[in-house]
């Protein structure tokens, strides 16, 4: 199952590396959680209160009706931060299976953690580098996987990016 859902991460990031946004979405369950808490510096005893929780502030937190708004607006052409299109690589590692769910309602579930590090170059010399941790959950359809929820976090609690435009 491990090389499965490896072999999964690895096509998605093709996907997003080679802008098939549309093909991306399809790879997303209806019911996705899509989000990136903030990151705070907080002492070693506070360690848990580390990343914003759900209903408090994120980079964002959305749902597959925003991430299909989020790509209609780059497939516009229109879009000020992303034309011309970045150049982007996403380079997915430390892919593990942390829990198997066969009896899930709606199918089975796998809750994977991984580790990424996103590279974007925009225009001649505008690059941004993204390094974190992904917690995923995939729920199986027919013979593949979709994402059912994603929680990203940047390594960093100062986005040093200019703009925020790449999904993970």
């Amino acid at each position: 199952m491990w090389w499965e859902i490896q072999q999964f991460m690895h096509y998605e990031a093709d996907l997003l590396d080679s802008r098939q946004f549309d093909a991306w979405l399809t790879l997303l369950d209806e019911d996705i959680a899509y989000r990136m808490p903030l990151a705070r510096n907080v002492r070693r005893d506070a360690i848990s209160t580390e990343y914003t929780k759900p209903g408090e502030a994120a980079w964002f937190d959305e749902g597959i009706e925003t991430l299909r708004q989020r790509v209609a607006q780059i497939n516009t052409g229109i879009h000020w931060a992303e034309e011309p299109a970045s150049r982007i690589s996403h380079l997915v590692t430390n892919v593990r299976i942390l829990a198997v769910d066969g009896a899930a309602e709606g199918g089975e579930r796998v809750t994977v953690r991984s580790r990424f590090l996103v590279y974007q170059n925009r225009l001649q010399g505008e690059v941004s580098l993204f390094v974190g941790k992904r917690n995923d959950v995939l729920r199986r359809h027919g013979r593949g996987w979709k994402v059912l929820s994603r929680e990203i976090h940047l390594d960093q609690n100062v986005l040093l990016a200019k703009a925020l435009t790449t999904f993970f």
